[in-house]
């Protein structure tokens, strides 16, 4: 007995048109992020990137916990674009940017608040608690202006 595997007519185009969408909603993912990346470097005091190559354990934290929270962002307004992808594209590219920008402020006022030395906190070579209470900053604000795009 011979088995036929039957594909839809539209198979081949379909399977392009997702691939297609999944490379650019991944070069918006990955710019977003950049943008994400720069914008926590540029309203942290200290050049982060010098500070997480040498090692310095709140630099790496700080670090970590600001992409983590611009990547809940990226995610949540990627998920909720519109079907049609040039629309998604650019809703992703908006939510994102907008999200990204909410999440610096928020940081800031936050860390602000809580009176916390980011500068001296990053810049320094042992280990200090409150790099762990800005990392939550991150990560919770992220959390919420993610859910707030959604």
């Amino acid at each position: 007995m011979t088995t036929t595997l039957a594909l839809s007519d539209t198979f081949g185009s379909d399977l392009l048109r997702g691939v297609g969408a999944i490379l650019l909603y991944g070069v918006v993912g990955l710019l977003l992020m950049f943008a994400g990346f720069y914008a926590i470097d540029w309203t942290t005091p200290g050049k982060l990137s010098q500070l997480v190559h040498r090692g310095l354990p709140n630099a790496v934290i700080v670090t970590a916990s600001g992409l983590l929270s611009m990547a809940f962002i990226v995610v949540v307004a990627i998920f909720n674009s519109a079907s049609d992808l040039t629309e998604g594209l650019i809703t992703s590219l908006v939510y994102g940017l907008l999200g990204i920008v909410v999440q610096v402020i928020a940081v800031r006022l936050l860390e602000w608040a809580t009176r916390i030395d980011v500068g001296s906190t990053i810049e320094s070579e042992k280990f200090a608690p409150a790099s762990i209470v800005v990392a939550a900053a991150h990560l919770g604000l992220g959390l919420v202006v993610a859910v707030g795009i959604s």
